[in-house]
């Protein structure tokens, strides 16, 4: 199915849930599904989930459902995941670890080549066989090699100074963890995951009630 045009960002943020829920489904070899049945899996409205796919194409069928197997491959292939990236993380502290140890990252086709942080002593060190490289080290790597997206997760006084060398290298998608607004031309996207706003807005909603 062709994409649509101007779709609006709130309905690109679900598409990954969609796409959680329905390798889900495919585990557990369901093999159709209702926008109702869906619904109550997934906590969106029926009315909301077709409004929702029906901005890509016309995947369900009146009185059928929808296909699980052909809807999870065309997210798939909506969200990118028919490609594979390859990535690198700036700052090796805490949170840098966190994400080199997570490899259902592999599993969607994201593919960390190495880490660079500016301490000494974690030069040479590796994570999962990921060696910890110098920072000095990264526009040279950068342009050695083919990287699509670079991991943002140093203090927020270095965070733009990271940016910058990606951008110059020519790095097109960053993922910034840095408390941090960044500022990029056009062509790059910046998805930002600021921790603490999450946890402010967490506290915000327990105090409401």
């Amino acid at each position: 199915m062709e994409k649509k045009k101007n779709i609006s960002m709130a309905v690109i943020r679900r598409l990954p849930k969609y796409h959680r829920y329905l390798q889900e489904l495919l585990n557990n070899d369901v093999d159709r599904i209702s926008s109702k049945e869906l619904s109550e899996k997934i906590g969106f409205t029926a009315s909301q989930i077709r409004q929702d796919l029906n901005c890509f194409g016309d995947f369900g069928q009146q009185g059928y459902g929808y296909n699980v197997s052909e809807l999870y491959r065309q997210i798939s292939n909506i969200l990118g995941l028919s490609d594979s990236y390859n990535i690198v993380i700036i700052g090796a502290g805490n949170i840098g670890q966190a994400l080199a140890n997570y490899t259902r990252f592999e599993k969607l086709g994201f593919n960390l080549k190495a880490l660079f942080d500016a301490n000494p002593k974690l030069t040479g060190l590796k994570i999962r066989e990921i060696e910890i490289h110098d920072i000095d080290y990264l526009s040279e790597y950068l342009q050695e090699n083919s990287i699509d997206i670079g991991i943002i997760s140093v203090p927020s006084t270095n965070a733009q100074k990271v940016c910058d060398i990606f951008v110059k290298n020519g790095v097109k998608g960053i993922w910034n963890f840095a408390p941090v607004d960044l500022s990029v031309p056009d062509n790059v996207v910046v998805e930002n995951v600021h921790l603490s706003d999450s946890l402010l807005t967490l506290t915000c909603l327990i105090n409401k009630n």
